[in-house]
């Protein structure tokens, strides 16, 4: 990857100045708190309403990062609060599923990357040894979610659980014991097979027969429909299959990652304002500021990967970071959340809000950015 020219790097420290200064009285007035999104300008608080919900560890990665930015011991002891707070989940078997990474690698492998705390090993070993009993032999993937409803998931795989997979390969480093890497390429290799399509867009949710492992179809999931390309979806693919590279040395996941990313850097607007979906209907104007800072933080990590054809995934990083501080940051001291135009899914009616894994990932860009960003990966 190349050298960030001055002004890049100027902007970059700038940037994070700005972060550090509206963080800082934002953690002020939310102490002992797990944010997902504001209500009128104030974080709410997940520890309370929903103790298991999949964003809970976010905020804890927040802190960290802005810890290793200022050594303010606040960041950390907040993260610490967020980690402690998350055994709640831990203790309840619905409210663990695919999306453990998500939680316990911004929290718990943090910290003990950080500290060698034993508390943390043993709560990310946890997280890990429930989430690869969740591997389907038959069709060698991850079954996502759980059955809360009348919708039956055995057989349901989705493309986010690329990004927890590095729960697992760090499982396998840390006790040497292979077998939750072998269950972290099992997945990633069905997922190659079964969710990017020739194009390089990727399927949100695939169906497998669960007991026979054969794919029975395909659905749109959060995006516009089926068949469509819901585009945090992509974000999740160009960062997850560059991660699962990070771990394996194996090129076809570099490759997997790059064809993604060539296809996202062709899809994408010109104002570089992300939408829902790449292939939403041209009279919507419905917007998901997370998928940009997702796919930001994504393409960072490809282009740190290769020595040639790296730079048109950096500039890319660099121009949709730079519109979301432009355009989609708010800056102001009284109030929470820093992205705006965030979005759930294209259907529900969670559009228009913030979002707490979009400022995550558009914090960790950045410190990626700079060198100082801590590593949950």
């Amino acid at each position: 990857m190349r050298t960030l020219t001055d002004t890049e790097k100027a902007w970059v420290q700038e940037t994070l100045e700005k972060i550090e200064k509206k963080i800082i009285p934002v953690t002020e007035r939310n102490r002992d708190r797990i944010p997902y999104t504001t209500i009128d300008g104030r974080f709410d608080d997940k520890s309370i309403s929903d103790p298991c919900w999949w964003t809970n560890g976010f905020w804890g990665g927040v802190m960290w990062q802005l810890y290793a930015l200022t050594g303010n011991e606040m960041f950390r002891l907040e993260a610490i609060g967020v980690e402690e707070k998350l055994d709640q989940n831990l203790m309840s078997t619905q409210g663990l599923d695919h999306d453990n990474g998500f939680k316990w690698l911004p929290t718990s492998v943090i910290r003990y990357k950080q500290e060698k705390n034993e508390e943390s090993l043993n709560r990310a070993m946890l997280a890990a040894n429930n989430m690869a009993g969740r591997f389907n032999l038959a069709g060698n993937f991850i079954r996502a979610w759980n059955n809360w409803d009348d919708v039956d998931r055995r057989g349901f795989a989705i493309i986010d659980c690329m990004m927890n997979l590095p729960l697992l390969y760090w499982a396998s480093e840390e006790t040497t014991d292979p077998r939750f890497k072998m269950i972290a390429v099992a997945h990633a290799d069905t997922a190659l097979k079964s969710f990017i399509r020739e194009d390089g867009s990727v399927n949100h949710i695939v169906v497998f027969d669960p007991f026979t492992g054969k794919q029975e179809g395909t659905l749109g999931g959060q995006g516009y429909g089926e068949g469509s390309s819901w585009t945090r979806g992509q974000s999740w693919g160009i960062y997850g299959f560059a991660l699962s590279y990070r771990y394996t040395g194996e090129k076809k996941y570099l490759e997997a990652s790059k064809k993604i990313a060539d296809y996202v850097l062709s899809a994408m607007p010109e104002s570089f304002l992300v939408p829902i979906d790449y292939r939403q209907p041209k009279e919507v104007s419905l917007e998901d500021s997370t998928a940009a800072a997702i796919t930001a933080s994504g393409l960072i990590e490809l282009a740190g990967l290769l020595d040639e054809d790296s730079d048109k995934y950096l500039d890319g990083a660099l121009k949709l970071l730079k519109t979301l501080d432009e355009k989609r940051c708010n800056w102001s001291l009284d109030t929470d959340n820093l992205l705006e135009k965030c979005a759930v899914d294209y259907h529900g009616d969670g559009h228009n809000m913030s979002i707490i894994y979009g400022d995550y990932y558009f914090i960790e860009a950045l410190m990626k950015l700079s060198g100082k960003a801590l590593r949950i990966f």
